[in-house]
């Protein structure tokens, strides 16, 4: 009986957290989308505050440009970069904020908004992913916490974008 009773919350928990939709930030807002929320680092091109209506723009939550522009949405890269962004949400201290969003995510409908062409492979479905396993508790954090730096210099343990690209090709 316990267990069912677990069950039945875990369920209801992941009910909530599907409250998270992934759009293109061009597309025509939806009045389902609820709370809209740029995760990107520039500003999208062409598009006016007011045709976008964005209520929140969380660039800080976007990769680092040289992330961003080692993947260039090149779908071998997808894993590699899911990790690698992941670890950077951990190391900048942003982990809270994620997980923040993600209680936002259980109580009202969040809408991620991205600029990129490619709608499978950008950095928005991957925070999505990251939001939904930090609202349902799965430690993805503990995943990712070698990640963050031992000291205050600002390295982050891992090697450079330049070298893990030579290991992935």
């Amino acid at each position: 009986m316990e267990s069912e009773r677990r069950r039945a919350a875990k369920r209801a928990v992941l009910r909530r957290v599907q409250m998270i939709r992934v759009r293109r930030v061009y597309d025509t807002p939806d009045p389902a989308d609820g709370t809209r929320v740029l995760v990107d680092r520039l500003w999208p091109r062409g598009l006016s505050k007011a045709r976008a209506r964005i209520d929140h723009w969380y660039r800080e939550l976007a990769p680092s440009d040289v992330l961003r522009r080692w993947f260039g949405h090149d779908p071998a890269r997808w894993d590699a970069f899911r990790r690698r962004y992941r670890a950077e949400l951990v190391a900048a201290g942003r982990w809270d904020q994620v997980r923040a969003l993600a209680a936002q995510a259980r109580r009202q409908t969040i809408t991620l908004l991205f600029a990129a062409k490619d709608e499978r492979y950008n950095n928005a479905v991957a925070l999505a992913e990251f939001l939904r396993a930090a609202g349902s508790g799965r430690a993805v954090k503990r995943k990712a916490a070698a990640a963050r730096p031992a000291t205050g210099s600002g390295h982050t343990g891992l090697p450079s974008i330049a070298t893990r690209e030579k290991e992935d090709s």
